[in-house]
């Protein structure tokens, strides 16, 4: 399974001029070698993308991506991830999102395709990260 990050879905939905094309091609390689997945937190970060709840589901069941629920061992290590965070400083707490997506795809074993491979690699070095860079 490949658990993809919101980022890559705006690229692709929102037709981003730097991203399209990287998101576009990653996604389509992701969906004919794997299962394909998003969670709540990227459920809802996308929303912005749709004028309705129908028109979401309905870009989810097209391309094939599917809704996973976020464990709550995943949960408890977001939260610690971003407890590590902030006492090293970070001052961001708009991080507890990334976090719950690392440490989603860690728990249950995902590859995780984003653009924010810094951040994972940093929290969940074992998470293996389809990312640009």
């Amino acid at each position: 399974m490949i658990l993809v990050d919101s980022s890559v879905l705006i690229d692709l939905i929102e037709r981003s001029p730097e991203w399209f094309e990287w998101s576009a091609k990653q996604l389509y390689l992701a969906i004919q070698s794997d299962q394909v997945g998003i969670n709540a937190i990227v459920f809802a970060e996308i929303a912005r993308s749709f004028n309705s709840l129908g028109a979401q589901n309905t870009f989810l069941k097209t391309t094939g991506i599917v809704f996973l629920h976020i464990p709550a061992a995943a949960a408890y290590k977001a939260s610690e991830a971003h407890r590590i965070y902030r006492r090293a400083g970070g001052t961001r707490s708009a991080t507890l999102p990334d976090f719950f997506i690392g440490a989603h795809a860690q728990v249950d074993g995902h590859k995780l395709m984003t653009r924010d491979a810094r951040r994972m690699h940093s929290y969940f070095p074992d998470v293996p990260v389809i990312s640009p860079r």
